[in-house]
C-alpha cells in the first residue's frame, strides 16, 4: 500500500482539513521525511511477528509504517483533537488498536498480555523533551516486557543517554538508561524533517533491553538514590552530595568510609564514577557490609 503520509504535502493537507492547531503542551512536531521513518522501522527491527506500542502517533504517519511492518500496533495518543484524524488516516489498517489516553496511565503490561501473550513488545515514539525521561524510565522500572525502545528525542537527550563518565552530558539519565539497556544512536534528524520545525535538533536512539543488567547490585533502588544525590548538586564533591541528600540517611562517617573503601579520593565528584562504581558504592552501604555495621553508627 502506498503511504499517504510522510511528506509535507500530505501532512499539510490533513492538518488543514481538520483545522488542527498544534499544542505546545504536547510538544507536537510531525515527521515529514520518509527516509527517517524507514530508518526508524529498520532500527527497531520490526517484523510481522512483532507487537508494537507507539507513543504519540500524532496524525498517524509513523503508525502507517508500523502497521505495514508489524503484526499489531497499539497507538496511544493523549490529544483528543487527534483522535478523529487518526480514525481517518488509519481506517484502512485492521491491525491497529487506537487508545486515547496518557501513556503514563496506560497498563502496558496488560497490552502486552492482551495482544502479544505477554511476550516482549517493541516501543516506538516521537517524544517531547518534557516527558522523555518519565516515559522511558517508567517502561524500564515497571518491568514492562520490552525488547527495545526506538525513540525520537531531542539530540541533547540522546547524547545524555549514551555518554560515559567525564562528559558534560553524563548524568543520572545516562546511568539509568545504561543499567537497563544498550543505547545505539540511529540517526541525527535536523529540524526541517518536522512540521512545525522545532528550534533544536533531534535524534533517533534505540535502547535494547538487557536480559541481565551489565552490573550486579544488591539494591538497585539504593544505587539510583546515590546516583541522584551525586548529580543533584553536580559541582559538589560526591561526599557532600551524599551528605546533603534528603533521600539518604547515612552518617558523614559512613559516607567517608564508603568512598575510601571504593578506592577513590574524598574530593571525587559523582560525574567521574562509572556505573560499576556506583553499584559497588551501593553494595558498601547495603546491609551486611562493613560500612553499615554497628561500629560506624
Amino acid at each position: 500500500m502506498e503511504h499517504r503520509l510522510g511528506n509535507p504535502q500530505s501532512t499539510i493537507a490533513v492538518i488543514q482539513k481538520y483545522n488542527f492547531v498544534f499544542q505546545k503542551k504536547f510538544g507536537q512536531n510531525f515527521l515529514i521525511d520518509s527516509h527517517v521513518l524507514n530508518k526508524i522501522i529498520l532500527a527497531a527491527g520490526i517484523t510481522k511477528e512483532d507487537m508494537v506500542v507507539e507513543i504519540g502517533p500524532g496524525i498517524g504517519t509513523m503508525t502507517q509504517y508500523l502497521a505495514e511492518a508489524a503484526r499489531h500496533v497499539a497507538a496511544v495518543e493523549i490529544d483528543a483533537n487527534l483522535i478523529p484524524i487518526l480514525k481517518e488516516t488509519l481506517q484502512e489498517y485492521e491491525n491497529i488498536t487506537l487508545i486515547h489516553d496518557d501513556i503514563l496511565k496506560v497498563d502496558i503490561c496488560r497490552l502486552a498480555e492482551q495482544y502479544n501473550e505477554g511476550r516482549p513488545i517493541k516501543v516506538v515514539a516521537n517524544l517531547p523533551y518534557y516527558i522523555t525521561t518519565p516515559i522511558i524510565m517508567g517502561l524500564f522500572e515497571n518491568q514492562v516486557p520490552v525488547d527495545n525502545i526506538t525513540v525520537m528525542v531531542q539530540k541533547e537527550v540522546a547524547d545524555r543517554m549514551q555518554v560515559g563518565p567525564g562528559s558534560k552530558d553524563y548524568g543520572a539519565l545516562s546511568l539509568a538508561v545504561q543499567y537497563y539497556a544498550k543505547p545505539y544512536l540511529v540517526a541525527n534528524v535536523p529540524p526541517n524533517c518536522f512540521l512545525p520545525r522545532p528550534k533544536v535538533g533531534s535524534a533517533v536512539i534505540r535502547l535494547t533491553r538487557y536480559a541481565t543488567p551489565p552490573v550486579q547490585v544488591k539494591d538497585p533502588a539504593l544505587m539510583f538514590r546515590l546516583i541522584r544525590a551525586s548529580f543533584n548538586q553536580r559541582r559538589k564533591t560526591l561526599q557532600n552530595g551524599l551528605n546533603n541528600s534528603p533521600e539518604l540517611s547515612f552518617t558523614k562517617k559512613q559516607i567517608a568510609l564508603a568512598i575510601e573503601t571504593l578506592g577513590v579520593p574524598p574530593t571525587v565528584r559523582g560525574e567521574t564514577l562509572t556505573l560499576e562504581q556506583f553499584a559497588r558504592l551501593a553494595d558498601l552501604f547495603s546491609a551486611g557490609e562493613p560500612v553499615s555495621s554497628s561500629d560506624l553508627t
